[in-house]
């Protein structure tokens, strides 16, 4: 590799640790009036100090600021443990970028700036995060740990997902949730991003939800995160010049009228995306809808509202 290109990757991800904390940092800001107060991360890697425990951490100098008692927390005492699970299959390369927009606004973008905003705030916190990347094969796995050296490996290979494909992946979610499910043997926080796209017929869409049931199993906390554009994907909302539709995952091709199969295609889109909803629900896995256009306050909060319950 030459060093121009090396100093290139440096740089884009530094960006992306910086631009994930600045959103985490723009989130707290809000956070004082809000339901979130004792989430704070100001005091994030200390806790108070009880009266009875050992003074050998104390933290003086953060006592000599706030004229109270803090202990500094290890990574060993982290209270929460995080597993982020990203769909990394072609599909989720859509919609195909424009030269001038931000990586964030494909669905891959979307859950890697996502990831790294959730790795910011569970950083902060002391807590343990780990990473898993699928498609049609089980493309990588780290065990949740706290480490700073930790963190950046994590950042480093969600950096390498922004680098365009040149093969053609397709998904294999049932597959993978199982796999992955197995080895998270400690009870965890599970996040998914995906956009639940697949083969489909309705052998097919029964194994999905099994596999989501799946995650549940060792009584783990479980978020989906749906990643849509909901423009072309839930709304269909094209032009109706004659347009070649290709799937991004097979490479099949179709010639239509985007109208002619508008009202057909939001009805079997809807239909799905209830019956997701509700196979969730009667789970207990939180099925959070997002869209590439969305900010990401929507992200943290379920985030913390998810952490406050995980006990």
């Amino acid at each position: 590799m030459n060093i121009e290109s090396q100093i290139e990757k440096i740089s884009s991800f530094q960006h992306l640790e910086l631009l994930a904390n600045q959103v985490v940092e723009g989130f707290i800001s809000g956070m004082h009036k809000s339901p979130f107060h004792g989430f704070s991360a100001e005091f994030a890697e200390h806790k108070v100090y009880n009266p009875g425990e050992s003074t050998r951490h104390i933290d003086w100098k953060l006592f000599a600021k706030t004229d109270r008692l803090y202990t500094k927390r290890y990574e060993e005492e982290t209270n929460l443990r995080c597993h982020l699970i990203i769909d990394n299959s072609s599909s989720m390369q859509y919609p195909k970028l424009k030269k001038d927009q931000p990586f964030y606004e494909s669905k891959i973008g979307f859950s890697v700036l996502a990831s790294a905003v959730l790795m910011n705030l569970l950083k902060k916190q002391r807590d343990a995060v780990g990473l898993s990347l699928y498609s049609d094969t089980y493309e990588y796995y780290a065990p949740e740990k706290g480490s700073d050296r930790h963190h950046r490996m994590l950042l480093n290979k969600l950096e390498n997902l922004l680098e365009p494909s040149k093969t053609t992946r397709k998904t294999d979610t049932v597959s993978f949730l199982h796999q992955i499910a197995e080895k998270i043997h400690r009870r965890s926080m599970i996040v998914l991003f995906t956009d639940m796209f697949q083969s489909g017929n309705s052998a097919d869409e029964d194994a999905l939800f099994t596999a989501l049931q799946y995650l549940k199993h060792n009584k783990h906390k479980v978020v989906l995160f749906h990643v849509i554009d909901d423009k072309t994907e839930l709304n269909f909302d094209f032009d109706n010049a004659p347009r070649k539709f290709i799937d991004m995952e097979t490479g099949e091709e179709v010639n239509i009228f985007a109208d002619n199969v508008k009202e057909e295609y939001e009805k079997a889109v809807a239909s799905y995306f209830k019956r997701l909803s509700l196979t969730c629900a009667q789970n207990k896995i939180k099925y959070i809808p997002v869209s590439v256009g969305n900010n990401f306050e929507k992200i943290m909060t379920t985030y913390l509202i998810e952490k406050q319950t995980f006990g």
